[in-house]
């Protein structure tokens, strides 16, 4: 019998072998979301009409022996920051909501389900996709599988609680703040942060619907509860086959875990640690190092260029919803924080042209600096996420939330500084499990490699897996 916590593989053999049909693997899916949805909220719409022709299809055409695509009768769900065909993408703005259902699949939806994808679902988000926690005035709040007194992450959260659930095996999501890095730490799967302009993000939203830009940062790509998964979604994604996996033996990999800038909390880095010696075990050299490039430019230089990306294109009422976020006097919540100060959110706050400019010419430098970087390792290990899942906070303003790392305060914006790196300077990064904090809360790593070197990432995860076990389903 076929389990919700068969791998992705398992499933599409078990399709293949006709020991379950994809109408019923699609209903044991539907029946898991329904059972966990009044805990999880994580599937927050659905068009379970068309997923059962679709599934009756590709049992048809299977049972006729007709050709059938990668991924032909596996069910997913997918981020609501993506139009799917009768399910258009909210980007959690009450607004959208009254889209007309006529809408085309997003690119990336359209390559799925033309490799036989039966996509069912949408999975919840935060406002305009920009939070490191998934709530909305639409669909409400998103818990964690493992705590639901937590967060899942934002803003790919309902997509990560989803897969750490069982609801669904694959999901694509989003990334331009770790919004794919972070939901995957926090709920213990794996995710897929590529280069920038790797994958089409035509019918992601925001952009406000219609507008077909390549937002600089933004990227879109695969997520699974394991590497293995991850890869073959990765190369239905990007319409091409897979590599062959190559040896971990002697790679040459680089940890960067201590950076007085980016607060880390102990039971964080000690999963950063359970990474190094897996891959040492695997026979990597792996070695410390200290910041790759200087890393106050490049959190400014990312801070200036993010900025007003979160704003572009959006109706005026919702511009003035987010840049509100900002109009708080943060002296007080910045008083002892160190290095995360009142100048770093001036910076976030401003998006002038000139500024602009200057950003764009220091990350050039800086990309130049890790393409030199790269010649010397194969990749970099870092830490996701300062903190393991927190506990909701849903309060306003936004700017003045703290996280707690190791007894200290921090301000919530630092959630941005392990993933700045790979963001700012266009850069691939895996996000795999690492193990369990001693409150039994998922810990991730991510493994950055050098631009367009996402193949080489999934070899170091699934050394990774091999040795620390990879996903472990959050307890009944």
């Amino acid at each position: 019998m076929t389990e919700v916590y068969a791998t992705a593989r398992e499933m599409l053999a078990d399709l293949a072998a006709k020991r379950i049909s994809a109408r019923e693997l699609l209903e044991r899916h539907v029946a898991r979301n329904a059972a966990l949805h009044g805990k999880l909220n994580a599937v927050v719409a659905t068009d379970l009409d068309r997923a059962r022709r679709e599934a009756q299809a590709i049992d048809d055409a299977r049972a006729k022996g007709m050709t059938l695509g990668a991924l032909a009768g596996l069910p997913m769900t997918i981020k609501d920051g993506f139009d799917v065909e009768g399910m258009p993408a909210t980007s959690g703005f009450p607004p959208f909501a009254a889209r007309d259902r006529n809408c085309a699949d997003a690119e990336l939806v359209a390559r799925a389900r033309g490799a036989g994808a039966i996509v069912w679902g949408k999975t919840n988000v935060p406002l305009f996709l920009s939070d490191f926690q998934s709530y909305n005035a639409i669909y409400g709040t998103t818990n964690n599988p493992y705590d639901t007194t937590r967060t899942p992450g934002g803003s790919s959260g309902g997509a990560a609680a989803a897969l750490a659930a069982g609801i669904t095996p694959l999901e694509i999501g989003s990334d331009i703040g770790g919004s794919l890095r972070h939901p995957a730490n926090f709920c213990g799967v794996c995710s897929l942060k590529p280069s920038w302009g790797a994958l089409p993000m035509r019918g992601h939203v925001p952009p406000p619907p219609g507008m077909d830009a390549e937002v600089d940062l933004g990227v879109a790509g695969p997520m699974a509860r394991n590497a293995q998964d991850l890869k073959l979604l990765w190369g239905v994604l990007r319409a091409s086959h897979a590599s062959p996996a190559q040896p971990v033996k002697n790679a040459r990999i680089a940890v960067w875990d201590d950076e007085p800038l980016f607060p880390l909390a102990g039971e964080v880095k000690a999963g950063v640690t359970r990474a190094v010696d897996a891959l040492r075990r695997q026979g990597a050299r792996v070695e410390s190092v200290k910041a790759p490039v200087d890393a106050r430019e490049m959190i400014e230089s990312y801070l200036r260029l993010l900025a007003p990306i979160v704003t572009v294109g959006l109706p005026e009422h919702a511009r003035a919803h987010m840049e509100s976020r900002r109009e708080t006097d943060l002296k007080a919540v910045v008083a002892g924080a160190g290095v995360w100060s009142e100048e770093f959110y001036r910076l976030a706050a401003t998006g002038r042209d000139d500024e602009i400019l200057e950003a764009m010419k220091a990350r050039a430098a800086l990309k130049d600096s890790m393409a030199e970087f790269f010649k010397d390792y194969d990749a970099l290990l870092m830490p996701i996420s300062p903190v393991t899942a927190f506990r909701h906070d849903h309060s306003e303003p936004f700017n003045a939330r703290v996280l707690e790392v190791d007894g200290k305060s921090v301000p919530y914006i630092a959630m941005l500084g392990w993933i700045a790196l790979a963001t700012a300077l266009h850069l691939p990064a895996l996000a795999v499990p690492a193990g369990r904090s001693e409150s039994g809360l998922p810990v991730g790593v991510q493994i950055v490699g050098p631009l367009n070197g996402e193949n080489r990432l999934f070899d170091f995860a699934c050394a990774i897996e091999r040795e620390l076990g990879g996903f472990r389903a959050p307890p009944p």
